[in-house]
This record gives structure tokens, sequence and C-alpha cells, in this order.
């Protein structure tokens, strides 16, 4: 069984075509739609709130040991789950989750203090996204012409924006689009990123191999470095082509490789 883990503002219906390819190969996947939305499910400091929500579904599923698959932000929160229940872990594979260490997750942890992570870009560009729109039609049309949006797989646009997007309650119409993910709890899980994650996953076994799969132009790879990666995956690394967001460029090709890793951390 896969438990799935989405990234920050795009929620689990936005990867059916992944889901759907895992469950052709005889994969069971299970994933929370949106974390840190549903009453009495907090960010928390740390992700502590959004790691507590991952736990709660691990336990809930009847098979010992599940494999944890997570794309940026929900690889982080699949490996804090993976330290604090090893013995549920199957294998954790990361897509495009690369672990921060060293100064650069210094500066996270000093600016964390200082109360200045909505000074970072992520969180202004999170605070400014725009999440209205008249119709479905105009919303689809809307990300189609942005180059991010304009480079994913034609299906898992639709699936966005037919499940990213709801009603809006705000509208007489009827047609009225807004975003599911809502802005303020995006540009919230930017300000409190863990900092802490090396010193934890020295601490937490996590019961099971980790594999990183990594898109060749991802500018988070850029930033955050590999040395932390590679060393706790034991150079289990492998690359598709596109970017941080390659999961949803290339659907097909993110699924046959998660399969692929899952049958060679099986046999180590």
């Amino acid at each position: 069984m896969i438990v799935f883990s989405h990234a920050n503002s795009f929620a689990a219906g936005t990867y059916r075509r992944l889901f759907d390819g895992w469950r052709a190969a005889g994969q069971k996947v299970v994933a929370i739609e949106r974390y840190a939305h549903a009453f009495g499910h907090p960010i928390g400091s740390n992700w502590r709130g959004m790691t507590q929500q991952l736990l709660t579904l691990i336990d809930s599923v009847p098979i010992p040991r599940v494999w944890l698959v997570g794309h940026s932000m929900g690889g982080y929160i699949s490996l804090i789950a993976a330290g604090l229940r090893p013995e549920r872990v199957r294998g954790i594979i990361l897509l495009d989750s690369p672990i921060m260490s060293g100064w650069k997750s210094g500066i996270v942890a000093i600016m964390k203090v200082a109360g200045q992570m909505h000074r970072i870009p992520l969180v202004s560009m999170a605070e400014r996204r725009r999440d209205r729109w008249a119709s479905k039609e105009e919303a689809h049309r809307y990300f189609s012409e942005k180059p991010v949006f304009a480079a994913w797989h034609p299906e898992v646009l639709r699936d966005y924006v037919e499940t990213g997007t709801e009603s809006d309650p705000a509208d007489n119409t009827g047609t009225a689009r807004r975003l599911t993910f809502r802005r303020d709890v995006e540009s919230s899980i930017y300000t409190t990123v863990p900092h802490w994650l090396v010193p934890f996953l020295r601490r937490h076994p996590l019961g099971g191999p980790v594999a990183f799969i990594g898109g060749r132009h991802s500018n988070e790879i850029k930033r955050a470095g590999l040395a932390a990666t590679r060393r706790f995956t034991h150079g289990h690394i492998s690359w598709l082509d596109g970017s941080h967001l390659f999961p949803f460029e290339h659907p097909d090709d993110t699924v046959r490789e998660v399969l692929g890793w899952m049958s060679r951390l099986e046999n180590l």
C-alpha cells in the first residue's frame, strides 16, 4: 500500500493520474486530500499538526507496513512520520524533497526566531496568489497560459482545475470558482517549515530504506543541495526530466520510477 502526501498548495486530487497508474500496477493508494484544512488539524509548529494527520492515516490502515511516498512538503512530512512510526514503514520515496542541512537550515532557524519568515518570496507569492475565477473554463485558461502550468500533462491540469477549485459561495451565478487550498494555509506552511530534519533523522531510525527522485531542472534542489539527501538515502537517487513539479509534468514516468524504486528497495 502507498500512503501518499501532497505538495504545498496542490491537493491530492491533482495526482489522480499517478494514483491510477499505481493502482493499475496492483497497489492500494490512500492520501489526505488537503493537509491543514480539516477541523481540528492545524498546521502546527514545525508541521506537527500535519504530521499527526499523516500518523492518524497510517494508524488507520489495516496493512502492517506501508510505503510512504511524498512530493515536496509531503516528502518531509513522510520522513517525520516514518521516524515516529518506524514499525509501520516499508520504505519512503521522496519526490523532489531535498533535505536541507548545515548553514542553510541554520538560516531558516534564525529567521523563524526573528519572526522574519513572512519575508521569503514563497510566502508573499502565496499571499498574492489569484484564487477566484468567473468559471471553470476561465480558471483552466488562466492556468494553461502560465508557463509553470503550461508544462503540465493536460490531464493533470484538468484534474487540478476540477479538484483544486470549488464553487465560490460568494457568487450568485453558480459558475464562479475559487481555490480549495486556502492562501493563508499555504503561506503558513512555508513559515513553519521544520528546520531540524537532519538531527531528527539521526535520532529516529526510519524503519525502512529511502529513495529520492529529483527533477533535473528543479530549483528547489539547487537551493537546498543534495549532501544530506545522499547521506540519508545511501545514494538511492534517480532523476526525471522536469522541474520541481515533475510529477505533474511527467506523471507516467513518475509512476514507473516510483514502482521501480519500490521493487529495488524491497530487495535490499
